[in-house]
């Protein structure tokens, strides 16, 4: 068991230099393609999934706020496929990295708040001032509803890295245990290696959702300001 329980979140290294842009290459290798009429189950399955969500994300949108139905789709592929990678062991995942996260969060939130300040001018100045406040309260609410649009990209990215690395580090943890139990009560080893099984089975899904969860939020935004 490693004493240092970040070493796993540190930045792999190959002869002192960083390796973190081919890691993050591997997931966009994994989606194939044919130009085949016959496919085989897994293109079927891919091209089943990406028509699903497709549908649900694009269904509350515009016509305008569809042409980014390609980005979104992309995102939550990105992202799913990293975390997932990510569970595999002595494998490295990019999205526990804030500096990462926010580096997607913030063009794509930037990218919104432009988009509505563009075409939807008065309605986007709106959402600073409620209808109906008192005069004396305008100047506080303006800033307050400042501050929570700024804070929107930083709670996108600090969600992410939150859950994923709290889901890694619960791993680590009990997995440390259950091999320091073996040795010393293997029954309460074996209690604590379903324990690890059943978590390991709920991070596969929280990968997922969480995927999900950061491209529905930025889908959101998307819609408010378009």
């Amino acid at each position: 068991m490693n004493e240092n329980l970040f070493a796993s979140f540190a930045t792999p290294t190959v002869m002192g230099l960083p390796i973190v842009i081919p890691i993050i290459m591997i997931p966009s290798m994994m989606i194939t393609s044919s130009s085949r009429i016959l496919t085989n189950r897994l293109l079927t399955f891919q091209h089943w999934l990406i028509k699903i969500i497709t549908k649900q994300m694009m269904m509350i949108h515009s016509a305008k706020g569809r042409t980014w139905s390609l980005m979104l789709l992309s995102l939550i592929i990105f992202i799913g496929t990293t975390n997932l990678l990510g569970l595999l062991p002595h494998t490295f995942t990019p999205t526990t990295q804030l500096s990462m996260n926010l580096g997607m969060a913030i063009p794509l939130w930037a990218g919104t708040v432009v988009l509505g300040f563009r075409h939807k001018t008065k309605s986007s100045l709106a959402h600073f001032l409620p209808q109906g406040t008192p005069l004396p309260l305008i100047p506080m609410l303006i800033i307050i509803e400042t501050i929570s649009l700024f804070i929107q990209p930083m709670a996108l990215a600090v969600r992410l890295t939150a859950n994923i690395t709290a889901g890694h580090l619960l791993i680590h943890l009990i997995g440390g245990a259950t091999l320091v139990l073996t040795s010393i009560n293997f029954p309460t080893a074996l209690i604590t290696f379903i324990i690890l099984t059943m978590l390991t089975i709920l991070e596969f899904a929280v990968a997922l959702i969480q995927a999900y969860v950061f491209t529905l939020l930025v889908s959101l935004y998307l819609h408010d300001n378009t």
